[in-house]
């Protein structure tokens, strides 16, 4: 799996197949991927280069998917009020705050121009419009309602981003407050620790044990912390090296987060939210079911439940119905499976499928809001534990000592 924080943007020219201009930006390591990625998709490339990255706007102004939500609704918006789609890019990219996304709607402003139609130039552009977009965007034009569909598209996007800061917000804080504790704890070990310990010394009394420990401990630290920093480093790389690499490891890791009491609850949901937003706003679109599921495995944003809607593709593929090809999975609930059900019998699947994402993405935002309840009173306890532990180990032989003098 190719690596996307790796990456560097080349805005690029050439000629296709048809000996049409085209052009475009694409994303690689370097420049000999970038036309050899090129000359893969039938291009004769005249002109290739880096896109310019100046030092203050583009590290701060980076194309997120929030961008392409509100790129999404505006075009919506200009094609719906009869603007043709050309001047509707090159409005939504001359107006654009983000350079970064200035660039990117006026190079496929270009390609429209040299005659691609609006699927085939966003293909070219797959670090920003994914599979299920294009895939959309493709069924939108065919169908004649292109519109209706950046506008579901729009919704889609905004519902999912939505979703996935609430999880990341309900996670990050508990992490970097723990993350805190350990570093002051740390600090304290090293530099606090061995003052009252020189202090201790002069008193030429013995130290209650906890102090003991606690002193042992900073000791310890002092001499091999360049081993503990060292492990965290290397188990750290370890850790990215196979997350970027190892569809084994990824695996393993999604196994192992569901399993977890609360937050695999939330990732399960949440998995069986953006399952069926993804399949409900691909099946409106009228995109066959067989096709639909593969970019829905990609959407899922977790390993287990997009090997599983694979599967589920393949058994649909050979004539089998979706919910029974659900239920082989044993991941989504008997409520998903029955209300598939009824969505298949009525002709209503995409219809179904909203009132299940609607249903499932409300008791996330719930479990979200619970679990920042729950992680208050653990935090606490365990902030108390690590600093308030060294505090009163520190104390104690002062206490000792004021109890012996009266």
């Amino acid at each position: 799996m190719t690596d996307q924080s790796e990456q560097i943007d080349f805005i690029w020219q050439g000629i296709d197949k048809n000996r049409k201009k085209s052009g475009g930006v694409i994303p690689a390591k370097n420049e000999l991927i970038a036309k050899t990625e090129l000359r893969r998709q039938g291009y004769f490339v005249t002109n290739i280069k880096k896109k310019s990255t100046p030092f203050f706007s583009a590290r701060i102004k980076t194309i997120t998917p929030n961008d392409i939500a509100i790129f999404s609704r505006q075009l919506a918006t200009m094609l719906a009020a009869g603007i043709p789609l050309v001047q509707s890019f090159h409005i939504i990219g001359k107006g654009h705050e983000n350079p970064s996304m200035q660039v990117l709607l006026l190079a496929i402003k270009a390609n429209i121009e040299n005659g691609d139609t609006l699927a085939e130039a966003l293909k070219k552009n797959p670090l920003y419009f994914d599979e299920l977009f294009c895939n959309l965007v493709y069924a939108g034009e065919h169908a004649g309602i292109l519109e209706t569909l950046l506008d579901k598209i729009a919704t889609y996007k905004e519902k999912t981003e939505s979703m996935k800061k609430k999880i990341k917000k309900a996670l990050t804080y508990p992490i970097a407050v723990i993350v805190v504790a350990f570093i002051v704890t740390a600090i304290l070990l090293l530099f606090v620790v061995p003052v009252f310990e020189d202090m201790f010394k002069s008193f030429g009394a013995d130290l209650p044990a906890f102090t003991r420990m606690v002193v042992n401990m900073s000791q310890w630290l002092k001499e091999w912390w360049w081993i503990v920093l060292g492990s965290i480093i290397v188990s750290a790389y370890v850790f990215g090296y196979f997350k970027k690499r190892s569809t084994t490891f990824n695996h393993f890791l999604d196994s192992m987060l569901l399993k977890m009491p609360v937050v695999g609850i939330i990732l399960r949901k949440s998995a069986i939210a953006r399952f069926a937003r993804t399949l409900s706003t691909m099946s409106a679109a009228g995109v066959p079911l067989v096709d639909a599921l593969q970019s829905v495995a990609g959407a899922c944003g977790n390993n287990n439940f997009a090997q599983a809607v694979l599967k589920m593709r393949e058994e649909v593929a050979t004539g089998q119905r979706l919910q029974f090809a659900m239920m082989q999975t044993n991941l989504f609930p008997h409520m998903v499976q029955q209300m598939v059900a009824i969505g298949e019998e009525s002709g209503a699947m995409d219809a179904m499928l909203a009132k299940i994402a609607d249903f499932y993405e409300e008791e996330v935002d719930n479990l979200v809001d619970n679990l920042s309840s729950l992680m208050e009173p653990v935090i606490m306890v365990i902030l108390g534990i690590l600093i308030g532990g060294l505090i009163v180990a520190m104390y104690l032989p002062i206490f000792k000592m004021g109890a012996a003098i009266s």
